[in-house]
């Protein structure tokens, strides 16, 4: 590859362009450490004895994880964007409301401020238009 054919951009200064996309989360390296123990905690709800003492006593199942409280607060309030925001991954944290039992559709429909039936129109109909949700700084 000539030295004209590479890229200036590093690694970082790449990533940082997809925080231009509105309510878009990419899940990062840096995320990923970030969320370590907050998605360790969430994939332990996979086993059944896990589950009947995260029900038992949140905050107690949460305290055995070391989070941090803002992480172990955004659980605890079920905003999953915040989670997110946090390290979370919304795979790993799809063991939190399907242990609520909600389904993926009615736990990211709390994600956009709709109500279920609302965001289940919505995507019904095609999703969210483009316009206004392109970027950030380019104003479109």
């Amino acid at each position: 590859m000539s030295e004209t054919a590479r890229p200036t951009q590093n690694i970082h200064e790449y990533l940082a362009e997809f925080d231009d996309i509105p309510g878009t989360r990419v899940y990062t390296a840096a995320r990923a450490r970030k969320g370590y123990h907050l998605n360790q905690f969430a994939m332990s709800l996979m086993k059944p004895e896990n589950r009947q003492r995260w029900q038992a006593d949140e905050r107690a199942y949460l305290d055995e994880w070391p989070m941090t409280e803002e992480q172990k607060q955004a659980v605890l309030a079920r905003d999953y964007n915040r989670m997110l925001d946090l390290g979370g991954n919304i795979y790993f944290l799809a063991k939190v409301f399907s242990t609520d039992g909600l389904s993926f559709a009615e736990a990211v429909s709390t994600m956009t401020g709709m109500t279920f039936p609302e965001y289940r129109d919505m995507m019904q109909k095609g999703g969210r238009s483009p316009e206004g949700n392109r970027s950030i700084k380019g104003g479109y």
